[in-house]
C-alpha cells in the first residue's frame, strides 16, 4: 500500500503539503458559479465523498494488476451488470473502441447506429486503429434499429471473399441523439437473439446505463444481460471526475485489457481514480430520478412557453431536447442570448437545443432557466433579428422528420457535448 500527500504551488505562496481535501471544489456546478449549466452532464464535480476516498484510497501499480482500489471498482462493476469482468478505463471513447477491438479482426465490420455517438463522435476510432468497417444503419425516432435493416447487414454470404464480414452489432442506450430515449428490454432481446442465431457479438455503449435503468424501472444487470460487453461511464451524471469500465466475459475484458495498453491507457496508481468511480457506483445512482424528475419540470416550463417545440416530446431521462420557432432567433443566436443571461445550453442537432439535468442542477435552477428561455421569448421581449441567414423551418408537427427518409433521424451536424 502505497501513502502520499499532494504538492501545490500557488501563487503569492510557498510550496506547501496538502491534500486533495483542501482543493477548492464548488458544491453545486450548475448555479454556485453564477450561471446555470445544462450543456451536459459531463459538467458534474466529484463529490466531497469522492475526494476523501481519493485521497485514503490504498495504491499500487495498474499496469502490473496490483492497484487493489482498481480491482475493487472492477469487482463491483462487474457485479452490478452481471458479468464475470471488468476493466477500468480512462473514457467512454477508449471502453467501445476496445471493446470493438477485441471483439472485430481486422477487415470485419460493425453495425452501428447512424446517429450513434460510436459513429458520431469518436473519431473513427475503430477504422483507424482496427481497420474495422462500420456500416451504419439508420435509427428510428425511439433510438431503435430496425431489426430487419440489421438482419439484412448480417446476412452476407461467409464465402463471398467480396464482402467484409460482420463480427458485431453495436447499440446505446439511452439513445443520446434520439432524445436520450432508453430502449426497451424485449428489443434489447430480439437484437440479442440476432446475434446470437449469426455468431456475433453484440456490444451496448451504456454510458448512461444507469439513467436508462432508472427510467424502466430495472437493475442495471436486467439491462447489461442482454450484450456481450457493455461499457458505462463514471464521470456524466454519476460524478467522477474521469473514467469508464468495459464489462464482459473474462476473456473479451482480458482482450480488452491488452488493446487498452496499445491506446495507452494503462495507468499506475489509478486507484485515485478508482476510488472515485466506487463512490459514484455505491453512492450516485440512486440519486438520478432526481435528475429525471428536473428534466420533465424543465420540459412543462419550456412547453408553457411561446415559439418553443419539444422533440421528441417529453423526456425520459434526464436529457431535454427543443426547437425554437421565433422569427426573432435563430438557434445559435438564441443559444448565445440564453448564455448572456447566464443559461448555458447547447446545440445537438440541426435546429434542435440538448439541455441535460444533473447533479449541479436542482429545481431552483431549472426554474431560473425557465424564467430566463421565457424572458427571451416574450413579445416584444430582448430578441434581436438575426444577421446570418435564417435556418431551414423545423417541421411543426413533433412526429415529423425535417430530412432524409421516412422514419429516420436525419443526418445531421454535432453542435455540442455529448
Amino acid at each position: 500500500m502505497t501513502t502520499r500527500t499532494t504538492n501545490r504551488t500557488t501563487t503569492g505562496t510557498t510550496t506547501g503539503t496538502t491534500t486533495l481535501m483542501d482543493l477548492h471544489v464548488p458544491a453545486a456546478a450548475g448555479g454556485a458559479a453564477g450561471h446555470v449549466e445544462l450543456r451536459s452532464d459531463t459538467f458534474t464535480l466529484p463529490t466531497e465523498p469522492m475526494l476523501a476516498a481519493a485521497v485514503a484510497a490504498p495504491l499500487g501499480d495498474d499496469v502490473y494488476g496490483e492497484d487493489p482500489t482498481v480491482a475493487r471498482l472492477e469487482e463491483l462493476a462487474a457485479a452490478l451488470l452481471g458479468k464475470d469482468a471488468a476493466c477500468l478505463v480512462p473514457s467512454g471513447t477508449m471502453a467501445n473502441l476496445t471493446a470493438l477491438l477485441a471483439q472485430c479482426p481486422r477487415g470485419s465490420k460493425a453495425i452501428v447506429g447512424r446517429e450513434s455517438d460510436i459513429y458520431v463522435y469518436e473519431a473513427g476510432g475503430a477504422s483507424m486503429c482496427g481497420g474495422i468497417v462500420y456500416e451504419p444503419l439508420p435509427n428510428l425516432p425511439d433510438g431503435t434499429i430496425g431489426l430487419a435493416g440489421i438482419e439484412e447487414a448480417l446476412a452476407v454470404d461467409r464465402t463471398d471473399p467480396q464482402f467484409a464480414l460482420p463480427a458485431l452489432v453495436s447499440l446505446e442506450t439511452p439513445q443520446n441523439r434520439c432524445g436520450g430515449l432508453p430502449l426497451s428490454l424485449g428489443y434489447l432481446a430480439e437484437v440479442a437473439a440476432l446475434t446470437r442465431r449469426y455468431g456475433v457479438a453484440l456490444h451496448l455503449d451504456g454510458a448512461r446505463l444507469f439513467n436508462a435503468a432508472t427510467a424502466l424501472g430495472v437493475a442495471p444487470a436486467e439491462i447489461a444481460r442482454h450484450a456481450d460487453t457493455v461499457q458505462i461511464c463514471l464521470s456524466k451524471g454519476l460524478c467522477a471526475p474521469i473514467g469508464s469500465v468495459l464489462a464482459g466475459d473474462r476473456a473479451t475484458i482480458a482482450a480488452a485489457r491488452r488493446m487498452r495498453k496499445l491506446l495507452g491507457g494503462g495507468m499506475r496508481q489509478a486507484g485515485v481514480i478508482a476510488a472515485c468511480g466506487i463512490v459514484a457506483l455505491t453512492e450516485m445512482t440512486g440519486r438520478l430520478a432526481e435528475d429525471h424528475e428536473n428534466a420533465a419540470r424543465l420540459a412543462r416550463g419550456l412547453a408553457g412557453l411561446p415559439g418553443v417545440r419539444l422533440d421528441p416530446g417529453p423526456p425520459l431521462t434526464n436529457m431535454v431536447f427543443f426547437r425554437i420557432q421565433d422569427e426573432r432567433y435563430t438557434t445559435r443566436s438564441f443559444i448565445e442570448a440564453a448564455g448572456r443571461l447566464g443559461v448555458r445550453v447547447e446545440e445537438l442537432g440541426h435546429g434542435r437545443i440538448r439541455a441535460v439535468t444533473h447533479a449541479g442542477v436542482p429545481a431552483e435552477a431549472v426554474d431560473r432557466a425557465v424564467e430566463v428561455f421565457g424572458e427571451l421569448l416574450k413579445p416584444g421581449g430582448p430578441g434581436k433579428l438575426p444577421l446570418d441567414t435564417p435556418e431551414e423551418t423545423a417541421p411543426d408537427t413533433p412526429g415529423e422528420i425535417s430530412a432524409g427518409t421516412a422514419g429516420e433521424i436525419p443526418a445531421v451536424t454535432p453542435g455540442g457535448s455529448r
